[in-house]
């Protein structure tokens, strides 16, 4: 993963960089970059605005705003790739500020991470007692999943009567 974040990626920035300035030239390659980037700042900041409104909204409704939530995760992703400069991030950063896309990406997540939750369970142990000042790495213990009872589908007869 580090590779492909710090080697890979500014690699292909650079190959797409050089292919516009040969189609468009350096200037005019330039002013895109910072046009697209300035613009997607400026649509990130209305739709962080709006998904701040959902979530007070929800919270004001006593819901938990689960759904919003994974929407600011991912436009404050959209807008970090936005302000990196290169047209590959700029365009992956614009992808998500596409609604339809944001939910795609977030059912992706949801099935990737509820396998992860359903087949693990993490128990963090401190063996070093009250006070610690830090949780040792080998002090966590990854368990198997436990069966749970599921409650009865039929409600229980009231005392006295039998069946």
């Amino acid at each position: 993963m580090f590779i492909l974040v710090f080697v890979v990626v500014p690699l292909v920035e650079l190959a797409v960089f050089i292919q516009f300035t040969h189609w468009i030239g350096a200037l005019d390659t330039i002013l895109l970059l910072l046009l697209v980037s300035a613009g997607g700042v400026l649509i990130v900041r209305h739709q962080g605005l709006g998904f701040y409104r959902r979530v007070r909204a929800q919270l004001r409704a006593g819901t938990v705003p689960g759904l919003e939530l994974v929407d600011g995760l991912l436009i404050l992703i959209a807008g970090i790739l936005l302000i990196i400069p290169g047209f590959v991030t700029d365009a992956i950063g614009l992808l998500l500020l596409i609604p339809p896309v944001r939910s795609g990406v977030r059912a992706v997540l949801r099935r990737r991470f509820s396998v992860r939750v359903a087949t693990r369970v993490v128990k963090v142990v401190n063996t070093r007692g009250p006070g610690s000042p830090s949780t040792p790495p080998d002090a966590i213990e990854v368990l198997p999943p436990v069966p749970r009872q599921l409650p009865p589908t039929t409600p229980p007869a009231p005392p006295g009567v039998d069946h």
